[in-house]
């Protein structure tokens, strides 16, 4: 894939994410694969609305000092990449209403028309302790998606994770997930 392409579909889905509060202001992760080995992804200190270049590195697959501004997220980018040939685009996102629907439900099964059309019932997955989650994260991430055959993994009280083949349909997803949180959220509250 075009590096420049990639990198311009990264910092204009990332605004757009980052303006429905997917992204916070310094957490989230946002990728695109470039080549077998070579990817490009969000730095540590960016701020998702208004990326620019510089707020993005190029990472291969062997570690350079490229990986020490690259995001917290970078090892498990490059774990999916590495076992999921589909991955061409991957976000870390924090959507507030399917974080919070996450920490009380053991699955999230969306009754609204869209999210019902393209998601069954989603299982949210518990790391059960927080002191190691970064050190086993690359790993059960990649092994949960290929287990479950899933491009998405909602991960409670932490957020989601998703790969798609492009970066609109990054967005789109995490989207449909959240609106259905939302509205599931709201219709619970009417009752």
């Amino acid at each position: 894939m075009n590096v420049e392409y990639s990198i311009n579909e990264i910092k204009r889905i990332s605004g757009s994410m980052f303006k429905k509060n997917f992204f916070g202001v310094f957490h989230g992760s946002i990728s695109a694969r470039i080549e077998h080995n070579q990817f490009v992804i969000n730095k540590k200190d960016a701020i998702f609305d208004g990326l620019s270049n510089d707020d993005l590195t190029l990472l291969y697959s062997k570690k350079d000092y490229r990986w020490n501004d690259a995001s917290i997220d970078s090892d498990i980018h490059l774990n999916i990449y590495k076992n999921i040939g589909e991955a061409k685009y991957i976000c870390y996102a924090m959507p507030p209403y399917l974080t919070a629907y996450s920490i009380d439900h053991v699955s999230i099964e969306p009754k609204d028309y869209f999210g019902f059309m393209k998601f069954d019932n989603i299982f949210v997955y518990d790391i059960k302790q927080f002191d190691d989650w970064y050190e086993r994260a690359p790993s059960e991430i990649a092994r949960f998606m290929i287990e479950k055959n899933t491009n998405v993994m909602v991960i409670k009280g932490y957020g989601v994770y998703v790969y798609e083949r492009t970066a609109y349909d990054l967005a789109k997803t995490v989207a449909l997930l959240e609106n259905s949180c939302k509205l599931l959220y709201y219709a619970k509250s009417f009752n």
